[in-house]
């Protein structure tokens, strides 16, 4: 099935390469550790890094709080933990989307425990009026309506990750 897009994949690489434009002056030549979070942030990670240049270190943490549903549990569970310390480090958790803000919130309370020297949040997508907890998100690329999207690393039930877009997925 043809999805037809809501975000084309040239929009993301323009929206992307302005988010590493900022996120590179915000740090100003200093190092950042990027943790991406598993699966849906692994084409957005790997682009941003990319644009970001060459003083950035990459990291993942793995949370599942959807399964295989199209909404959230509200249960979040850390499926796969870092493996650099980050203390002293200035992270940058690298989202594909927040939704409910629940997984976030977890995430940064979970990683402001290690005394990072700075924690920021770059989200690709952001869904303002799905969100159940107000969590800072610094960087933002686009806000989009409560629909449910795949594509560009975003999937449903692992099908759709691999497409260069965003699509709304019609509900069955």
């Amino acid at each position: 099935m043809a999805l037809p897009p809501l975000l084309t994949q040239e929009q993301i690489q323009q929206k992307t390469q302005e988010l590493a434009d900022r996120i590179a002056e915000d740090f100003r030549g200093e190092s950042v550790l990027c943790v991406g979070v598993l699966k849906g942030s692994l084409y957005f990670l790997a682009d941003l890094t990319r644009c970001l240049g060459e003083d950035v270190e990459i990291d993942f943490v793995q949370v599942s709080s959807y399964g295989k549903e199209r909404s959230s549990s509200g249960v979040v569970k850390i499926v796969k933990d870092l493996d650099i310390n980050i203390e002293g480090r200035n992270v940058l958790i690298v989202e594909d989307i927040v939704d409910t803000g629940t997984t976030l919130e977890h995430l940064r309370e979970m990683l402001g425990t290690r005394k990072p020297k700075c924690l920021r949040v770059v989200a690709l997508l952001s869904k303002p009026d799905a969100r159940l907890v107000q969590t800072p998100v610094e960087y933002v690329g686009f806000e989009i309506p409560k629909k449910f999207v795949v594509g560009y690393g975003l999937d449903d039930a692992e099908r759709y990750r691999n497409l260069p877009y965003i699509a709304v997925l019609p509900a069955d």
